[in-house]
This record gives structure tokens, sequence and C-alpha cells, in this order.
């Protein structure tokens, strides 16, 4: 699994969660009043157990026993309070923290280039959004309430057992070194399967997404089971390393109440002796022992949010390592409003990072604006990449792309593909509208009308106005309520309502019938006078019109002409020209 991002350690991963807690500092202040109060409850508790015994039940002391029943109920009602302040301000930072970070990363993905997205999975992305985040943001602010209410708790614990006898105090103390080494080891060991974790839920992600979106073949096919094993051993997979940090908290955890326990019975031992007897009353040792026993719930809190801590932290090194990865550059500083058209490549030559030989070598090319521009040849020749150079969705090796005359690098890419437009093979619709699919992005400020006349353009009327909110419809993921042919003229209709100058057509009419495919013809020719257009299609009877035609194979123009020049040459051209019209003779 590719993940391009920066690598962060987890020394870094924490304090960069505090301080999107710390922006909500206000709430964080209430949080800690209601934390330290609470964790004051504690102590104050153990210590009336001394009154209690000494007091209360041995010397039958009236004032002591007047007070001391409305002073159990006073510290708990306070407690009460003070776990409801915090409780509600710190779940509000939570929830604005989780906004924040899922805000950001989704933001960042928008700004990342294309690459990004073709070498990572898009289960990976996914998980990126939703489980990453959740983890991150859930347990930094209870790691941060944790440590408050936790710490805060034990010092006040181990303040009243000073107070009543440093002796056993020192006993307790002795556990302190074999804890920390407890507490290191299950640190380490948590990080490390929580990494291993990540990846996995990206695997059942990745592999859960690519059955809702090949749901089709995978029946047809017959791809159940194999689909049903590949997810369940995935699901498997993360099952068993899910155990494995269950085990490791489950073992921690007793390791540490033992710990305590052998803490205890050394100051029982030392208790019992007669020169500790003689200086403690029997309230105090009482006093003393609940302390001791409170101290095994923040102990233990602490050593589960440890855990917790880790997982939130292999997850934060994920997302603060895709928050530092370089986003798109743009050092363009030109702003074209609308340019007439002209295109010229260089020399240009361009390599995928993945790949160790071009994809495109020496391309030139002169087009003028509102020239037709086809593009043909073979699968894998180069045809698609080299529009995609268009848009700047990859940076050149070598040459130069010129946009009415300016260097494509001295363009701000949103004036550069302001001046685009972009239908493509694979057609992409969104859980929206008929209306604001055809509008889309920067327009969406346009009237009715102008949305009207594009889909009447795209001959997307006839069908629209029999949806049943016509313009208003939702036509689901991806536009699965529509059939191909309604889904590619709604995104043919959004590239002529853009009124860009340039316009690609990569397979733009592959989903269409017949029919529907020689009236968009017709409407493209008509509308698209002015426009320059370059127009990938496999299938040459669509392109006959064209004013150029270039022939491409192996990353390189070999032919150049009209469609009657090219079958003149007899070259590359006409033998597909051929081809192709003997297979459609064959299937007439």
């Amino acid at each position: 699994m590719t993940t391009p991002t920066t690598p962060i350690s987890g020394f870094q991963v924490y304090p960069r969660l505090v301080r999107y807690t710390l922006k909500y500092w206000p709430y964080l202040v209430l949080v800690a009043i209601g934390l330290v109060t609470s964790s004051a409850t504690q102590p104050l508790f153990a210590w009336i157990m001394g009154p209690l015994l000494d007091k209360a039940i041995l010397q039958k002391d009236a004032s002591v026993i007047k007070w001391l029943p409305m002073g159990i109920l006073g510290i708990f009602l306070l407690r009460g309070l003070a776990m409801f302040l915090s409780g509600y301000y710190a779940g509000l930072i939570g929830r604005k923290v989780t906004k924040t970070l899922r805000d950001e990363v989704f933001t960042h993905m928008l700004r990342m280039p294309v690459t990004f997205f073709e070498t990572t999975q898009s289960g990976k992305l996914l998980a990126y959004v939703s489980y990453y985040v959740d983890q991150v943001a859930a347990v930094s602010i209870r790691g941060v309430t944790s440590l408050i209410q936790d710490s805060a708790t034990i010092i006040g614990l181990l303040g009243l057992m000073l107070y009543q006898s440093w002796q056993l105090t020192l006993g307790v103390l002795l556990i302190a070194p074999p804890l920390t080494l407890i507490i290191v080891y299950a640190t380490k060991r948590l990080r490390r399967l929580g990494h291993r974790l990540q990846n996995s839920v990206g695997d059942v992600t990745q592999i859960a997404n690519e059955m809702l979106h090949g749901y089709k073949v995978v029946r047809i096919f017959g791809g159940e089971q194999y689909e049903a094993a590949r997810f369940s051993e995935a699901n498997e997979r993360t099952i068993q390393l899910q155990m494995k940090q269950l085990v490791t908290e489950l073992i921690s955890t007793p390791l540490v109440q033992f710990l305590v326990a052998v803490a205890l019975a050394i100051m029982v031992y030392i208790a019992t002796r007669e020169a500790t007897l003689a200086t403690l009353s029997p309230g105090t040792f009482m006093s003393f022992i609940v302390s001791l026993l409170m101290l095994l719930t923040p102990i233990r809190n602490l050593t589960q949010l440890n855990a917790q801590l880790q997982g939130a932290i292999a997850a934060g090194e994920s997302i603060f390592g895709l928050l530092d990865s370089e986003t798109e550059q743009d050092g363009g500083t030109r702003v074209l409003e609308h340019c007439r058209g002209a295109v010229e490549f260089r020399d240009v030559s361009f390599t995928y990072p993945s790949l160790d030989r071009p994809v495109l070598r020496h391309i030139n090319m002169v087009v003028s604006p509102g020239e037709k521009i086809a593009l043909v040849g073979k699968s894998g020749s180069g045809k698609t990449t080299l529009v995609n150079l268009l848009p700047r969705f990859h940076n050149i090796d070598s040459g130069d792309i010129l946009l009415d005359g300016v260097s494509q690098r001295d363009i701000s890419l949103h004036s550069l593909r302001r001046q685009l437009a972009y239908v493509g093979q694979d057609i992409v619709l969104f859980n929206d509208t008929v209306r604001n699919n055809i509008a889309y992005g920067d327009m969406r400020g346009m009237s009715d009308a102008q949305i009207r006349t594009a889909a009447e353009a795209a001959h997307a009327l006839e069908f629209i106005d029999k949806l049943p909110q016509g313009f208003d419809t939702m036509i689901g993921d991806n536009g699965v309520m529509l059939s191909g042919g309604q889904r590619q003229r709604l995104s043919i209709a959004r590239a002529i309502l853009s009124h860009a100058p340039v316009l690609i057509l990569d397979e733009a009419t592959s989903a269409l019938d017949t029919e529907s495919e020689r009236h968009i013809q017709a409407a493209l020719d008509r509308l698209l006078e002015n426009r320059t257009t370059f127009i990938i299609a496999h299938r040459l009877s669509t392109i006959e019109n064209a004013d150029r035609i270039l022939v491409m194979q192996d990353g390189e123009i070999i032919e150049s002409g009209k469609h009657t020049e090219l079958l003149a040459l007899g070259g590359q051209y006409a033998r597909l020209h051929a081809m192709q019209f003997h297979e459609d003779e064959t299937a007439a």
C-alpha cells in the first residue's frame, strides 16, 4: 500500500494534537477546573475516613458525628457537578477538534497533486477522513482530560499519604522503576501494532469500496465468493491485530495492579511493626489504606490511556504526514480572464514517476484558436496523457506548453484551468441535483435559463423534463439513477455551460447510442465553432470532420492531416480506418 506522506515521529504527534485542543482554551479552562475539583474530592474522601474512625466511631465525638454525613454528601455532590462540567466541555472540544481535523484533511486532499490519487488506494484515502481522524480526535481530548484528572488525583493522594506517613509512602514508591519498564514496553508494542492496524483497516475499506463500485461486475462474473474471501481475510487480519492490542493491554494493566498490591503488602508489613503502630492512629492508618486503594483507579486509567494514545499517535503520524506533504505546486502569477484558445506544444517530453521511459517524446504542435484537433492511435500511444498535460495535471520533463503565447508555467493554476472544459470517458457526477451537476464549481452562479440552454444543446432536456423534479432531481451516487447515455449528456452539458475557450473531449460520446451521438456531434459542431477542441476517439467516424487529425504511436506524432489526406497517404491512419471499417461491416 503506497502512502505518499511525509514521515513524522511519534514524539511530534501528541504535542501537535494538544495544540488543536488548546485552540479552545476557554472551554479547556472550564474542563480543567472541573477535573481538578473532581480529583480533589478523592483525597478529601480518603482523609475523611480518619475522623470517621477515630472521632465518630471510637471516640463518639458528637460534633464530628453531626457534620460528617453532610460532609460526605457535600463531597459527592461537588464531585458530580465537577464531573458534569468537565465531561460536557471535554465532549464539546472533542467534537470541534474532530471537525477541524476532518476539514483540514479533506481540504488538503483537494490540493494534493494528481500523482497522490494515482498511487494511493481509495480505501486508504477514505480511512484518512474517517477512521484516522476519529481515533486521533477522540483520544486527543481524552488524553488531556485523563492526564489532568488522574495525575491530579495521584498527586493529591500521594500528598495525603506523605503527610500521614512518609515511611509508608516510600515503601509504595519502590514500585516506580518496574512500573516504568512495563509502561515503556507496552508503549512501543502498542505503537507498532497501531501502525499495522491502520494499514489493515485501509485494506478492509479498500475491498469494501471496490465491491460497492463494481458490484455489477462481481455478480455477472460470479466473484461473490472471491470478494467475500478477500474481505474476510482482511477483516480477520484486523481482528487479530486488535486482539494483540487487547492482550497487551490486558497483560500490562494487571501487572501494574500487581505491583501496586506488592506495595500494599510492603506497606501493611511496615505498618504492623510496633514502631509504626505507635505513631499511627487507626483512623490515620485506614485513611492511608483508602488512599492507596484509590490510587489503583487513576494508575489503571493512565495505563489504559497509554494503549489508546499509541493508537491515536500512530493515526496522527499518518494524518500529520499527509498534512505536511507537498501540495500541488502553483508557481504561476499570470491571470488570464478569457484566452483566445491558441495552444502550442514546444518539444514536450513527459515520463510518469513510476516508469523508466518517456510516455511522450518531443511533441511539437501549433493549434489555432477554434481549431478542432483529433488524436487517434492505439491504446497506450499517449493520447490521454497529452491532453492531461493541458490543465497541468502533471509537470512536463522538458519543453514548454503555451496558451495564447504565455508559458503554462507562468499562468496560475486556477486561471489556467478556467480556460479548459473537460469531458472524459470516465463520467464523473455527484450525489446532487441535475442543476448542480451541470452548473458545478465556478458555474454555480449561472442562471436557470443558461443551464437549460446548455442542457438543450447536449440533448439532455428530453430526459431531464421527464424526471420527477426536473432539474431539482437528485441523481444518486455518480448519477446511478440515470442511464450511461444520460449521464454522459449531463457531463457534456456541464462542458458546454462553462464557455471555456479550450475543450477536451476524451471519448466523450462513447456511452451514447448512435442517434444521440449524431445529435450531440451536430450540437458540438454548431456550438463549439469558436472553441479550440481536442478530441480523443477510438471510433474514427466521429472525427472525420476535424480540422486536423494527429496519429500517435509510442508517444510520438507520426502523421498529421485531414481525414481525406491521411487516407490518401496510406499510412497508419488508413490502416486503422480500414480495420475499423471492416469491423463495422462485419458487425452489420
